[in-house]
């Protein structure tokens, strides 16, 4: 359990505001989102020693925030506090998120033979309340998002769009562009032959400054050719569904399948994400007026910071 001291709020204010911050700068020193830090502030919801301690340092608070949190040992249970004192520590937390991955798949909420829950599921339980419950989620618009309207009118790509719809500073970048044979599901869905040559984009997606989703978007060689989608990492205004419009290839229907998982090694690595939350996949195709389909994208999305939102009309 985390005990609050209630002149937290009131110190993180007189710090802030001393130091001319906007929650939006604080947000990209702490690298946490502006409307948890609003949050926070206000008293809505309370700070986690994680937190405490990003605002310590953000706000050059010298320890005053942290020593105003403590968390009582007995929510631990058979944690010992050397388990505890782990978890509060920058460097086990880091080195669980290098570890998330591997540990993840294996690691059960398993019962010992007197009956207790084990240490790992419990110091799970803990690491989970820190990093999860209290973290506002960004939610995937999957209506909005591919407005061409919307995209004509704010010159922005789907993420872009939603992120800013939702009050959160996006960013994305293209890390790598290739040219392969296409995975064996990717070519089920594009109609392609086994073996068949693909351009494949890597994006990685931030909002407010933290890693929340990866995309492999995936478009057959014969679309893409010589196009900005195989040679540039910056696609310009409105993405990449305006360089395939330019190209001929307007999106008349989105079809997403939704999964999830945990995520491997490299996953975690890249989204830095804490030890067993799973990540949500959605595999999403776009096809032409047709229903011929000409762009695949595989996005893997960190479940404790992104939430996905349809709405669709009902039939007969």
């Amino acid at each position: 359990m985390t005990v609050v001291d209630l002149g937290f709020a009131r110190l993180m204010r007189e710090l802030r505001q001393g130091q001319g911050l906007s929650f939006r700068r604080l947000a990209k020193i702490v690298h946490y989102s502006h409307t948890y830090l609003w949050d926070i502030e206000t008293g809505i919801k309370q700070p986690t020693p994680h937190v405490a301690e990003a605002l310590d340092r953000g706000l050059n608070a010298n320890g005053r925030l942290t020593r105003l949190i403590a968390v009582e040992a007995q929510a631990l249970g058979t944690v010992d506090s050397s388990s505890l004192a782990a978890a509060n520590s920058d460097s086990a937390l880091r080195s669980a998120d290098v570890q998330a991955a591997d540990r993840a798949p294996r690691m059960s909420a398993t019962r010992s033979p007197d009956g207790s829950a084990s240490q790992w599921a419990q110091a799970a339980s803990l690491l989970y309340d820190i990093f999860v419950r209290n973290r506002p989620p960004l939610t995937r618009l999957c209506v909005e998002r591919y407005s061409r309207r919307l995209r004509r009118e704010t010159g922005a790509s789907p993420f872009h769009m939603e992120a800013t719809m939702q009050g959160r500073t996006p960013h994305a970048e293209c890390y790598a562009i290739s040219r392969q044979p296409a995975p064996s599901d990717i070519a089920g869905l594009l109609s392609l032959a086994p073996g068949e040559q693909v351009i494949c984009r890597e994006n990685r997606y931030y909002a407010d400054g933290e890693p929340i989703q990866l995309g492999h978007t995936y478009i057959p060689l014969k679309i893409a050719k010589s196009s900005a989608l195989f040679h540039k990492t910056n696609l310009g205004p409105g993405g990449l569904f305006e360089r395939l419009e330019d190209l001929g290839y307007r999106v008349a229907r989105i079809r997403e399948q939704v999964t999830t998982r945990f995520p491997t090694r490299q996953e975690a690595l890249a989204l830095k994400t804490p030890p067993y939350v799973p990540v949500i996949l959605v595999l999403h195709t776009a096809t032409d007026d047709n229903g011929s389909p000409f762009e695949v994208t595989r996005f893997i999305m960190r479940s404790d910071l992104m939430t996905v939102q349809y709405e669709m009309p009902l039939g007969d």
